[in-house]
Order: C-alpha cells, then sequence, then structure tokens
C-alpha cells in the first residue's frame, strides 16, 4: 500500500510465511487439551469390540417371538462388563442390560417395556424386527482406522476419541515458548500504588490470555524502563530462554522514546514490516531474531489486543501445528448505526452485538474507538471490520465481525 503501510492481509501472511509446527512431543492424554496431533493417531481396538445391547431388556433370538410362540425361558443375565458364558438356545432368553455384551446366539433386544415377565417366564408383548437395538462390534470404528489426522487441534470431543482407540499418551507439536516484555518509564504492576504520572501495566496480562489459549506457554520478562541498554539485556534473556516468539509491548512507534526498534537492531533483528495499514495499531514490529519471531506490538491496550487477535493468535496456533491457523474467521452481519466513510486504514471497530428475530447479528459500533479505552473493549461483544477506503453505510447495511470468542 501507498505510504510504506501494509495491508493487514499482507502482515498476516508474512507473518505466517516462515511459521512451522514445533517439534513433536509426547504426552499424557490428561495434558493434550488444545495440543496439536503432528501424526495420523489410528484405532488401537475395535469399538465397541463386540456385539452390544442398546437398550435395557432381554437378549432374544427374533425367530423365537412368532405369533403364537410360547413364553421363554429367563436362563440368565448380561450386564456390562459381564457377559451371559453360554450359548442362546432356542426358547431362551437372557435379561440384558445397555452396554451388555449380547449372547452368542441372540440376534435381538426385545426392550423391556415391550415384555411381561411371570417368573422366569418371558412374554413378548410386540415383536421387534431381527437386528434390533444391538450395536455391532465395530459401529463406532475397527482396529487400524485413521480417525484423527495430523494437524487435529485435540478439544473435549477429540480427547474423547483419543482415548476410546486406547491412546494413553498422543503426539503432538511442543508448546510455543512465548516471551513477554513490557516497556515504559511509566509503567508500574497492579497494587504497587500507581503516582499521578504512572499507568497500571495490562497489556501483558491480556498478550499471556491469547498465548495460552492459542497453545503457547508464556514467559513474563516483566516492565523494562525505555532506556537501550536493559531492553537489549531483556531481548537477550528471551533469546538465552530459547523463545520461539518474542512480544514486545510498548515503544514501537518512532518518538524519542520508542527504543524497542533500536534495541531489537543492535542485536541483529532481520525487520520484516513495521507499519500496517490498520486501526488501531498501525505500528507494529515484525522481524526475526535467528529462529525467534518477533512481534512488536503498540504500547496503547486496545490496539496491541487487536494486533494480538490478528497476528499473534494465528502466529502461536501455526507454530503449534494447527493447520487452520490462516483461515479467516470472521463472519457476516449488518450494522445496527450509520457509519461514516472509512479511510485508508482498515478499521476494527468495538461493537456490541445482538440478534434480530432471524438470528442475523447486528452489530453497533461504540462512539468513541480511543484505543486506550479498555473498559470499551471489555463492554463489546466483536469488532466491526471496515475495509479501507469504504464508503459512508447506512444502518441495515451488511458487514464482517470478528467475535471475541473467536481467539480471543
Amino acid at each position: 500500500m501507498s505510504d510504506g503501510l501494509l495491508s493487514v492481509a499482507e502482515a498476516l501472511a508474512r507473518v505466517l510465511a516462515s511459521a512451522k509446527a514445533m517439534p513433536t512431543e509426547m504426552v499424557p492424554l490428561h495434558l493434550a487439551r488444545g495440543r496439536t496431533l503432528t501424526e495420523d493417531l489410528k484405532a488401537m481396538r475395535t469399538q465397541p469390540p463386540v456385539a452390544m445391547s442398546a437398550m435395557d431388556g432381554y437378549a432374544v433370538r427374533a425367530a423365537d417371538l412368532a405369533a403364537g410362540a410360547p413364553p421363554l425361558q429367563l436362563v440368565g443375565q448380561s450386564a456390562a462388563g459381564l457377559r451371559y458364558g453360554a450359548t442362546l438356545q432356542p426358547g431362551e432368553t437372557v435379561r440384558i442390560f445397555t452396554g451388555a455384551p449380547v449372547p452368542d446366539g441372540a440376534d435381538t433386544i426385545l426392550i423391556q417395556e415391550d415384555a411381561i415377565a411371570d417368573g422366569d417366564r418371558i412374554r413378548a408383548t410386540a415383536v421387534p424386527l431381527a437386528g434390533r437395538n444391538i450395536r455391532r462390534a465395530g459401529l463406532d470404528f475397527t482396529f487400524g482406522e485413521m480417525l484423527l489426522p495430523a494437524g487435529t487441534r485435540l478439544g473435549a470431543a477429540e480427547l474423547a476419541l483419543a482415548a476410546a482407540m486406547d491412546h494413553p499418551r498422543v503426539p503432538v507439536a511442543r508448546k510455543p515458548l512465548v516471551a513477554i516484555i513490557a516497556t515504559g518509564d511509566e509503567l508500574v504492576q497492579p497494587g504497587a500504588h500507581a503516582g499521578r504520572d504512572q499507568i497500571v501495566a495490562s497489556n501483558s496480562f491480556a498478550i499471556a490470555a491469547f498465548v495460552d489459549a492459542a497453545g503457547g506457554t508464556v514467559l513474563d520478562l516483566g516492565i523494562v524502563v525505555d532506556q537501550l541498554e536493559p531492553l537489549v539485556a531483556a531481548i537477550r534473556a528471551a533469546r538465552d530462554a530459547k523463545a520461539d516468539i518474542l512480544i514486545t509491548l510498548g515503544g514501537a512507534s518512532v518518538g524519542d522514546h520508542d527504543l524497542v526498534k533500536p534495541a531489537l537492531a543492535e542485536e541483529g533483528m532481520e525487520l520484516g514490516f513495521w507499519r500496517i495499514a490498520m486501526r488501531p495499531g498501525k505500528p507494529l514490529i515484525h522481524g526475526h531474531l535467528g529462529a525467534m519471531a518477533i512481534l512488536g506490538l503498540p504500547g496503547n491496550p486496545v490496539s496491541s489486543i487487536v494486533c494480538s487477535a490478528l497476528f499473534l493468535v494465528p502466529l502461536v496456533r501455526a507454530l503449534s501445528g494447527d493447520k487452520t491457523a490462516h483461515i479467516d474467521r470472521s463472519e457476516p452481519a449488518i450494522l445496527g448505526v450509520a457509519l461514516k466513510a472509512n479511510d485508508k486504514r482498515q478499521d476494527y471497530m468495538r461493537a456490541a452485538l445482538t440478534l434480530r428475530d432471524d438470528g442475523t447479528p447486528v452489530a453497533v459500533p461504540n462512539i468513541v474507538q480511543d484505543s486506550s479505552m479498555l473498559r470499551v473493549l471489555a463492554q463489546a461483544q466483536c469488532l466491526v471490520i471496515r475495509e479501507p477506503n469504504a464508503p459512508a453505510a447506512e444502518a441495515g447495511a451488511p458487514c464482517r465481525i470478528l467475535r471475541f470468542e473467536q481467539g480471543w
């Protein structure tokens, strides 16, 4: 774009261009939530391993339930984990419970609601079709089937499936280590009794939450003053820790106290870009120090948070092996208010979100969009995305939104 500003799409493409999944490690299944498989996962058993009852009732031979057939003789029971050991003979039935193995010789389950018991004599009041209410062996999957491909992000359902497949440990990408450095003479930690000219540091908490949710590990290197030597020392600490990503907060612009870029340059950073045609978040540094990726985020809280959602989260997920990291997660909506024409930067406007009766999402951007206002961000439910040079739009016009629960 003009003025040396990259588009958001081009900036994201550059951030992800060199992102390769971390090396594989084997982790216990109970520690694998949110991790990404690096190898295909095949079933180590058949599920269910044998035919099982889908209902409480009686295991029968369908041929024994013909019209006018005599009552069946109850000869035993089959419960989950404790099958009836003999083969069912003509005229016999076995009491069976949901999840119990179907006895050899039986081919149907007569549900208990359709049976009348008189001692050990069982009479059917309805005749089920042959094979009814039986879960055949292998109904879910069979030994050797590939059910979870490499690149799968392990959520609740995937973890349950991996467990059922008999995998106590799974091969996943190592979690990327993300070092965070907050910069600024004015910053103090929460609870440190900030003076009148100081600001309580907040960005690092949001960024750490992004990293954790995206599948990374946080290394918080604290607050560093606006001086070159301490900044260089903090950058070296990140390198010594073998961080995969270094996040700097603040000092990314061109003021006299914006020393992050010079400090990174002194350490040999290969600069990718440092300005994006977006609002909020124009001054964003991207580059590499050896194998360590660099994202220098703006100091304004909303700017750093929006930039993290757009660039840091996809980067962490890509390094974690997630093949969907690059996918646009925005969605269509309509505007609840009229908006003026946009300028040359792509705008991300904090907005309230409601639903029409037909389920269509309606976004109403907040009147004030100052990038320092965290309250507005916390009260919003989405960002309205406005393309560069978008014309004025009336209420009811189509737009695109990014919901906060998608990567926030």
